[in-house]
């Protein structure tokens, strides 16, 4: 049965033979090696990854486009697990799964001390600063994790990318007197529509493929669809009857939807950038200071927003069976993740199974 946790090995098994990871040695390259199993430091556990979720991350570090990336590198962050090995004490146990947290901040640093680990000044995610858990193993500090309980292995593994998008609807303070829209209707987009709605706002979500649009209206219950183009700030502002957005996200990942975005916030309304790109980025300033705008970036997730978007799965209020539309086992990775990549292929959530 989907999602079913099979016993862990015993430690002394694990490490009597090297393990497999997907390395992406440089852009265009993955491939599929050994290296030593990780044991465990002061406070970390060891895992076994069960589910790998396939971000757009990967897919920009697969193409030469990610910012804060360093070739090679193991890539994979959007992780489920099982414990294999834990300090006596910490409330882990061998078998027990658990969703991963991939930011490691040092919590020293002043954002760090305020609460702000997910924008740490000396931060390391897994699969873009560190190697990532697109492996067989993983040793991972134990504040890192949370136990999975009433989650499978699959929603697990989808946590931590409906966890960006709860956290950006979060920075926005969105609430039901708020008109949202959502630009760019991929896996993180999706996730900040979800949340919107969660949160009380009327979304509307815009994207230049039907077919996410068709996915937004038919599965997500979005209020509006509408194609991304030329027409679009026309339709925009009939359908508001001239006064836009109280919330727009960005979601597109391309510089030129950013800077045109904020075209589409109403006065006095609040521009959440979920997107990151390597370029500059722009708006005109008297249309930006006469919306008093409030321009918010939005980076990883904080532990709060990984509570609420496993309480929303496990409460049914998250549609992850119809998100998970890609699945291949851990060794067609190298083969299968650029296929994805393809926006003709349909994907929404790929997820490679070990």
């Amino acid at each position: 049965m989907e999602g079913a946790v099979a016993p862990a090995q015993g430690p002394s098994l694990e490490k009597k033979r090297p393990m497999k990871a997907i390395l992406c040695s440089k852009p265009g390259t993955l491939e599929l090696i050994e290296r030593p199993t990780p044991r465990p430091g002061p406070g970390e556990a060891l895992l076994r990854i069960r589910r790998i979720g396939i971000c757009g991350t990967d897919y920009h570090i697969l193409g030469g486009r990610q910012p804060y990336f360093a070739y090679p590198r193991v890539i994979g962050h959007e992780l489920s697990a099982e414990i294999v090995e834990a300090p006596a004490g910490s409330g882990f146990t061998p078998g027990m799964a658990v969703v991963v947290m991939p930011y490691l901040s040092c919590g020293e640093c002043r954002a760090c001390r305020r609460g702000f680990t997910n924008c740490c000044r000396k931060i390391g995610v897994l699969g873009v600063h560190l190697d990532g858990g697109m492996a067989e193993y993983l040793a991972v500090p134990l504040r890192n994790l949370f136990p999975a309980e009433g989650l499978s292995l699959d929603q697990a593994a989808m946590v931590e990318f409906l966890a960006i998008g709860a956290h950006g609807i979060r920075r926005a303070g969105v609430g039901p007197e708020d008109r949202v829209l959502v630009v760019g209707g991929g896996p993180i987009g999706i996730a900040a529509a979800i949340f919107a709605q969660a949160h009380g706002g009327e979304v509307t979500m815009m994207d230049l493929r039907q077919d996410r649009l068709d996915f937004a209206v038919q599965t997500l219950g979005v209020a509006h669809a509408l194609r991304a183009g030329p027409e679009a700030r026309d339709a925009l502002g009939a359908q508001t009857a001239g006064e836009m957005f109280d919330v727009v996200v960005d979601a597109t990942g391309h510089a030129a939807s950013i800077s045109g975005g904020l075209a589409y916030v109403g006065h006095g309304g609040r521009y959440v950038l979920l997107s990151i790109v390597q370029d500059d980025i722009g708006f005109p300033d008297p249309e930006f200071h006469k919306r008093e705008t409030t321009l918010l970036a939005s980076r990883n997730a904080l532990p709060a927003d990984f509570r609420e978007v496993m309480a929303a799965i496990a409460a049914g209020q998250v549609p992850t069976a119809a998100l998970a539309t890609h699945r291949a086992p851990f060794a067609e990775g190298p083969t299968a993740i650029p296929v994805w990549a393809r926006p003709e292929t349909g994907v929404i959530k790929a997820i490679l199974e070990i």
